[in-house]
């Protein structure tokens, strides 16, 4: 009898101190908040995955980075979608400075992608001259400091492709006149009343009686074009001379009291034989090319004026414009080398080198 008292003795203590513990148990889940269902669930379902309690706008993926998308892709090395061969491609002479920078870097990451800059067989390098040698087969990809033109894609139509234009840095143009000129600055208006003809003596806008000898670039050119201060439509005045090249521009610029040049600000504004002028949307509201204060051109070449970047990157600085990266869609490896060179200039080491050549990243 006693053995029986014994063991009925141990089963209700058991079953007294399983209550205790499934009841303590039950009070610390409730009081707490846990769900036992994610105490217990595997530690490594992916968020959002069927079956996971994670955030369901982020899918179950793999690396970001696999699928080469140029605002995931880190460096040079994780672009993906990179064709193998010889690519070439030509354009505008804005893009030097990113080509010396950025072409090499691209080449020692990804030997498998080759690159070679040609000139145009005939005229001058321009955006307008690449753009002509992409429709004609001649390169793989375009390089343009301008938005490709109507009559552009018109001709892109007639071939049964379409012209893709992706920006990947900011640019500015910037006025240039000669070292000896004194003038507060110039107002978008006034610019293009001078290169209209409508203002022809530098005296109309605050300078010295002396008449005023602008010089462009020819229609071919990016920068130069007069249609990025005048628009499409307007007709630069009779008294305009055209230069072959920015370097011819800077050295009539530099022999002429009177003169005045535009051009891509990184083409101008570290130069010792000109003086940048800062242009208002406004009188009395003028922003420099360049970061104050100016440089004299009797400290130059030991010190130079440098790109005013925030005043670019914010838009205080009103003349301001996309450099693109010009791809033929034809489905071929043509397109996909213009993407891939693109992906590279966009990717965070990409960036890097255009600010590092002078110019404005665009992310």
């Amino acid at each position: 009898m006693a053995q029986k008292n014994d063991t009925t003795a141990l089963i209700l203590a058991f079953l007294v101190t399983a209550g205790l513990i499934g009841g303590g148990f039950w009070w610390f889940t409730q009081r707490s908040g846990s769900d036992l269902s994610k105490i217990l669930a595997p530690t490594n379902t992916p968020s959002g995955s069927a079956g996971g309690g994670g955030n369901p706008s982020v899918p179950a993926t793999a690396d970001p980075n696999a699928n080469g998308n140029p605002s995931t892709a880190e460096g040079f090395a994780d672009v993906q979608n990179v064709p193998s061969g010889l690519f070439s491609y030509g354009g505008s002479t804005t893009w030097a400075p990113i080509r010396l920078t950025t072409d090499p870097v691209i080449q020692s990451a990804r030997s498998e992608f080759r690159l070679r800059y040609v000139d145009p067989i005939s005229g001058t390098p321009g955006s307008g001259s690449g753009i002509q040698m992409l429709l004609q087969d001649e390169i793989a990809f375009a390089q343009s400091s301008r938005p490709v033109r109507d009559q552009e894609n018109q001709a892109a139509a007639q071939k049964g492709v379409k012209l893709k234009q992706i920006p990947v840095a900011i640019d500015g143009i910037a006025i240039a006149v000669n070292p000896s000129l004194n003038i507060p600055g110039l107002t978008i208006d006034q610019i293009r009343s001078i290169y209209s003809g409508r203002i022809t003596n530098w005296r109309q806008v605050g300078g010295p009686n002396l008449a005023i000898q602008p010089f462009q670039r020819p229609p071919t050119a990016g920068a130069g074009t007069i249609e990025v201060l005048l628009g499409d439509d307007s007709q630069s005045g009779a008294n305009v001379q055209d230069v072959a090249t920015t370097t011819a521009g800077l050295r009539k610029l530099a022999t002429n009291p009177g003169g005045v040049y535009f051009s891509t600000a990184t083409e101008l504004v570290p130069q010792c034989t000109v003086k940048p002028v800062p242009i208002g949307r406004q009188p009395g509201q003028f922003v420099p090319p360049y970061q104050e204060p100016l440089v004299a051109p009797s400290r130059c070449p030991g010190q130079r004026n440098k790109i005013n970047v925030s005043a670019f990157q914010s838009g205080q600085y009103p003349l301001t414009r996309n450099l693109f990266v010009i791809v033929k869609q034809n489905g071929a490896a043509e397109q996909q080398a213009g993407e891939a060179y693109a992906n590279f200039l966009l990717s965070p080491q990409g960036q890097a080198l255009i600010a590092k050549a002078g110019f404005v990243s665009i992310r």
